[in-house]
């Protein structure tokens, strides 16, 4: 039984980027009209040693908001604080539009990165990420646009999200710099990206793993739970009570743990839990552990 080393030092991932905490902040929560309470949800996240922020310009409908409302936010935060957007690695996404739904030809990926830039208030954006795949686009137009931005000094670097490994290997054909992340669904409830290639990927072509909803959505933190959803929560549970921390904290380090070395892109919008995150480096994690959760998301005994 081997105890598991999760890697905590800040990475390069970028030769253009500064180096990018273990941890990321997720902004799809990320709402309202009060910049003093917004401000200081982002500089608890900074003092908690995360420095890698994640928007979306679609991030705001779900929270009955405007398209675009997370970023807005943020940028009235950042002319607040000018010193903050210096401190931080600024990523977002782009490429989705309410009812088409998916949008990645050349005019409209730039089009879309311009308005999260002017949204945003900042001249250049850090990681620029293809939310999700346009069937309808062809790679070398995604690849066209993206070299384009970067050309034009609008992004630094850029990286997809929900791809699947041929859509990397598709669109990375034509694009002559290096992707630097791929951002897929990953927690102790969601293992497909363990299986479907997505992180045998990353670590083939060197992608920084950015892990969205590594709490599941939340569920991981309620009780009303499908059976193996709760398999889950005991297992976890189990390694909380014997290092003395957080279910959450379990989670974000049952992520950690793998070779991929992924993100845990924390969601929550409170800062006692934004704080507590950071718990997940106190974890003693076995093989032994990290497998019996697995076991518990399958449903099913390993092979």
């Amino acid at each position: 039984m081997n105890n598991i080393t999760f890697h905590t030092e800040y990475r390069k991932i970028n030769e253009n980027i500064p180096l990018i905490s273990p941890l990321g902040w997720g902004m799809w929560r990320y709402r309202g009209s009060d910049i003093e309470k917004s401000r200081t949800i982002a500089e608890t996240a900074l003092e908690s040693g995360i420095n890698l922020f994640d928007t979306a310009d679609v991030y705001g409908p779900d929270n009955g908001e405007a398209f675009g409302a997370a970023e807005a936010l943020f940028g009235r935060v950042l002319k607040t604080a000018p010193g903050l957007r210096d401190r931080i690695v600024l990523a977002t996404k782009g490429g989705i539009i309410p009812g088409i739904p998916y949008a990645s030809r050349a005019d409209h990926l730039v089009r879309a990165a311009e308005a999260s830039l002017a949204r945003l208030g900042t001249d250049v954006i850090d990681l620029y990420q293809v939310h999700r795949p346009d069937l309808l686009a062809h790679p070398a137009e995604v690849a066209a646009a993206l070299d384009r931005l970067q050309q034009d000094g609008k992004i630094k670097a850029a990286g997809v999200s929900n791809h699947t490994p041929s859509q990397v290997a598709a669109l990375q054909a034509h694009l002559p710099f290096k992707l630097t992340s791929i951002q897929p669904e990953l927690s102790a409830c969601a293992v497909g990206a363990l299986f479907d290639g997505v992180l045998d990927q990353a670590m083939e072509r060197g992608l920084t793993v950015l892990a969205w909803s590594p709490l599941a959505g939340g569920r991981l933190l309620g009780a009303d739970n499908d059976a193996r959803t709760r398999a889950v929560i005991t297992e976890l549970d189990r390694i909380a009570l014997a290092n003395n921390v957080g279910r959450a904290a379990v989670a974000y380090a049952w992520i950690l743990a793998h070779p991929s070395r992924p993100i845990p892109l924390i969601g929550s919008q409170t800062q006692s839990r934004i704080r507590e995150a950071t718990d997940a480096f106190k974890v003693h994690l076995t093989d032994t552990n990290w497998y019996a959760v697995l076991k518990a998301a399958l449903g099913t005994p390993l092979p």
